[in-house]
């Protein structure tokens, strides 16, 4: 059954790399309580399997959020044996499989935007992009404008920096491409956590962001990233990957992508976090303990924001932290757009 999923994660353009070590993990967690087939599994079963990662984090083995996911794969996999008709019910889907999962500790990483920070950071990046048409600093348009998306995308819609920027260690992970937004629906695509394609509605401000950029960036194919990295020998690499030949050192390295319609590569994570320590450091916010607003810090806030406002539900599809097995659903293609179009009524 284990195997049957994984066929079928592949089909739906999923990827079993990450799920299949946890899932054979968990069958052999099975056969050693004498369990031979899923429709013997009851919610006592996974209770023992919940303690087991319990162990195994309290042995400093693996995080409480890591346990949390494990949970939450082995949960997706029963979904598919009840659709399956394997099972009748899940019975990992119970709060007493649940049981003893252990909590997430808190940790430094669990830094959230305060509102005040926000607002300061929002309005820095509107004036720099003013400074920049105005060249009393030396910072192009387009970068300008490009850093101002990147926050307004973090602010508004609480996305990851793994589905914004390139992960150097994640083939799938190539950064946001202008052919995952679509303005006139009001709504982009990224590649979620659930490592499968999310919709996320635009916000009122995330929209009027991204048509800027697109005017100002003049984006030549669809294969166009958002955020197209600075580092110059990354762009020649592009072109030497695509032609075969390297450019003559001092070509206009830009103007080539272009003409050749050639993408060049997106900033990555770590070029994420350092231009938001920059962004930190110029708009003059002061953060706890030296540090920075972290890209993971604004999609804490949206959610805070929601949940004290009282909109839990909203916080929830806002963040996409629907279960594991609903992911694939992708919650309707109006949902997305509402969910936005909810935060905007919510913030006005």
């Amino acid at each position: 059954m284990v195997e049957r999923y994984l066929e079928k994660k592949l089909e739906s353009g999923g990827s079993r790399t990450t799920m299949e070590p946890v899932l054979e993990d968990f069958a052999t967690f099975c056969n050693q309580e004498g369990v031979d087939h899923v429709a013997d599994l009851e919610s006592g079963d996974l209770r023992e399997y919940g303690l087991r990662l319990k162990t195994k984090h309290t042995n400093d083995e693996i995080a409480g959020s890591t346990a949390d996911t494990y949970f939450a794969y082995v949960r997706a996999f029963l979904s598919f044996c009840v659709r399956d008709e394997e099972l009748d019910t899940n019975p990992a889907a119970t709060e007493r499989a649940e049981e003893f999962l252990p909590e997430d500790t808190p940790t430094r990483e669990t830094q959230f935007w305060e509102p005040e920070q926000r607002e300061q950071l929002l309005a820095y990046v509107d004036e720099r992009v003013g400074m920049a048409r105005e060249e009393t600093i030396s910072v192009p348009i387009e970068r300008a404008y490009r850093d101002r998306t990147i926050v307004i995308l973090l602010a508004e819609l609480g996305l990851r920096g793994a589905e914004l920027f390139r992960d150097a260690n994640d083939e799938k992970r190539d950064g946001l491409l202008w052919g995952d937004i679509n303005l006139e629906r009001g709504r982009l695509e990224v590649y979620g956590k659930s490592r499968t394609r999310e919709a996320v509605g635009l916000t009122k401000a995330a929209h009027d962001a991204l048509s800027r950029l697109k005017r100002v960036q003049k984006p030549p194919i669809d294969e166009w990233p958002l955020f197209p990295t600075d580092h110059a020998a990354s762009k020649y690499k592009a072109v030497e990957n695509a032609t075969g030949d390297r450019p003559e050192t001092g070509t206009d390295i830009d103007t080539l992508l272009r003409d050749e319609e050639i993408a060049p590569p997106s900033i990555t994570k770590e070029a994420g976090r350092q231009l938001m320590k920059q962004l930190t450091g110029e708009a003059g916010i002061e953060v706890e303990n030296g540090e920075y607003l972290q890209p993971h810090g604004a999609r804490r806030a949206l959610g805070a924001e929601l949940y004290e406002k009282g909109h839990s539900e909203l916080a929830q599809k806002a963040l996409r932290h629907n279960s594991i097995e609903t992911t694939h659903d992708a919650y309707s293609d109006i949902q997305a757009e509402d969910v936005a179009k909810s935060i905007d009524e919510i913030r006005d």
